[in-house]
């Protein structure tokens, strides 16, 4: 084949480095606990009562899990409760978090971003993947742009076909 007809991949040899946020998601099972199921008639907090169910928690359900400790009660709870269900799971989880299921995913992301070595892009022109089958908390979008503004040429998000510029430095 002559090199006039030679098909090249232009946006291989361009020096751009895609980055999937998907990548950094933690994987493992996230769990729920609804300190609702601990209160007495789901509306009071009996200190006792209370111990005694954190007590009989199986930890074994949460070895290597995500979990995010939340009421769902209309019940004032003390945070002491929190600071039981706590104890009691923190040798056995990868993380404990107060919130909902979304303030456990920023939370995971935020430690994923804070923690991973981008190194690699420094200098690099980078493309932030736009599309993912996995939901991303829009923070960490946010602290990617935090993250890298610093370290990266140049910043794009969406696809290589079609992307939006973010910053040149």
């Amino acid at each position: 084949m002559s090199e006039e007809f030679e098909i090249k991949n232009k946006v291989a040899s361009s020096g751009l480095v895609n980055f999937d946020l998907t990548d950094l998601v933690p994987k493992g099972v996230r769990k729920g606990i609804d300190l609702k199921d601990f209160l007495f008639m789901e509306m009071i907090l009996k200190e006792k009562d209370f111990r005694e169910k954190v007590a009989a928690i199986n930890i074994e359900e949460y070895q290597d899990t995500y979990v995010y400790v939340y009421n769902s009660a209309d019940a004032i709870v003390p945070l002491w409760a929190y600071f039981l269900i706590t104890a009691k799971l923190t040798d056995v989880s990868k993380k404990i978090v107060f919130g909902n299921l979304e303030n456990l995913e920023i939370i995971l992301m935020h430690d994923a971003i804070t923690n991973h070595d981008f190194s690699e892009m420094e200098g690099k022109r980078v493309l932030v993947k736009g599309c993912s089958d996995k939901e991303i908390p829009e923070n960490a979008y946010v602290e990617l742009v935090e993250k890298l503004k610093p370290i990266v040429k140049s910043l794009m998000f969406g696809e290589a076909c079609s992307n939006v510029p973010i910053l040149k430095n």
